[in-house]
């Protein structure tokens, strides 16, 4: 069966690669990143950065699981591809003891068995020097199997085993869809068409452009600071890990131990949007993605930054645009909208880190088999 993903992120290759696994023939069809982001017209890809938190621990059945899964084929992934893309720096979560999120990650850490170190206030701050936390904050450290992923290595791993597996590769992005009784035809932005049996939707943010409102979900706007730091500093920094602190007002900032960049420097990233600032038409979403991103979250996540590693000796700030996209039940749309056209897309901002399972419960929707019965879980508060 040919099948055609659109969308070459980090799901929809993942998508291709699992498919071409299974046996058919695919297309990816998605645009390279584009070189000048503020003269580009097409869709963006949520993936162009070169550093995400990946974890196993989450307080929701979903997540967990796309995690572990996902996780746990990384280092295969790299081997096929030869391409790296994981750097297995560890990953803490913190907040205060008792509160409902440290419960729930607690109660994930018991259920799937999820090695971590429990850390309270003397040993968290023995542990992790750099940090400042509050009186009874609560730690879980995960130090293995958890860390960093750069997304657009892990892209470029994903496509690279596709294509050697008989993946054909098509740079350009999808205007419009047209099913009838031969397939899916899929009309092209260079003004050609594609036909193929069955279409994979895989494009995140971006999906109205072609469904419209055929399924419900949101896309907030996010604003990520990037701290540079001296290559002495980044050695002061060694085996920091990642950061998630999940606030008593119910925010949940996080923070990246430095990350050498394409441009060759060397930075920590934090992000925490405080308003989720929603993002309605494709027009709206490209504005967005040319701009550097709010300037009064940048600064309230610089104060964060700054009071959280009070002796943090930073070169430089600047900031970028991204996107995030929810569903109503907080998991991926993973739907049939008809017997040809199929969707795999908006993971909550918990992408990058499970796109290899998300990409391959996508495959799996689009060949016509079951998806495991955790695939369906919401992931919302009861």
């Amino acid at each position: 069966m040919h099948i055609a993903v659109i969308g070459a992120g980090m799901i929809g290759a993942a998508a291709a690669r699992h498919l071409v696994a299974m046996g058919h023939r695919v297309t990816l069809v998605g645009p390279d990143e584009p070189p000048e982001a503020a003269r580009w017209e097409g869709p963006f890809g949520s993936h162009y950065d070169a550093g995400r938190i990946t974890r196993q621990l989450d307080p929701w059945l979903f997540w967990s699981r796309a995690s572990r899964a996902s996780i746990a084929r990384y280092r295969r992934l790299e081997a096929a591809s030869g391409v790296r893309f994981f750097s297995e720096v560890g990953s803490l979560m913190a907040g205060p003891e008792g509160s409902v999120q440290m419960d729930r990650l607690e109660a994930t850490r018991d259920r799937d068995a999820v090695p971590c170190e429990t850390l309270r206030d003397a040993e968290l701050a023995a542990r992790f020097p750099w940090f400042a936390f509050e009186p009874g904050t609560l730690g879980l450290y995960e130090g293995t199997m958890a860390g960093v992923v750069d997304p657009r290595a892990m892209v470029r791993a994903q496509i690279a085993v596709a294509e050697a597996g008989g993946a054909q590769r098509v740079r350009d992005h999808v205007t419009g869809l047209d099913e009838g009784a031969g397939g899916v035809t899929l009309r092209l932005a260079a003004g050609e068409t594609l036909t193929a049996d069955r279409a994979l939707v895989a494009t995140g943010g971006f999906t109205r452009a072609l469904l419209g409102e055929a399924l419900p979900f949101s896309v907030y706007a996010r604003t990520v600071v990037f701290f540079e730091v001296s290559e002495a500093e980044a050695a002061r920094l060694a085996g920091m890990p990642t950061l998630i602190a999940l606030l008593p007002n119910g925010e949940d900032p996080y923070m990246l131990p430095p990350v050498r960049y394409p441009d060759g420097k060397l930075y920590l990233k934090m992000g925490g949007d405080r308003v989720d600032r929603a993002l309605g038409t494709p027009q709206e979403l490209t504005d967005w993605f040319r701009s550097p991103g709010d300037a009064e979250v940048a600064g309230y996540v610089d104060g964060l930054m700054r009071a959280r590693i009070p002796s943090l000796q930073i070169l430089s700030t600047s900031t970028a645009a991204c996107v995030t996209t929810y569903t109503p039940r907080n998991i991926p749309h993973f739907t049939a909208l008809s017997d040809r056209i199929y969707t795999a897309f908006a993971a909550g901002g918990r992408g990058a880190k499970n796109s290899d399972e998300l990409g391959r419960l996508g495959a799996l929707l689009a060949s016509g088999a079951p998806l495991p019965d955790w695939a369906s879980e919401p992931a919302v508060a009861p």
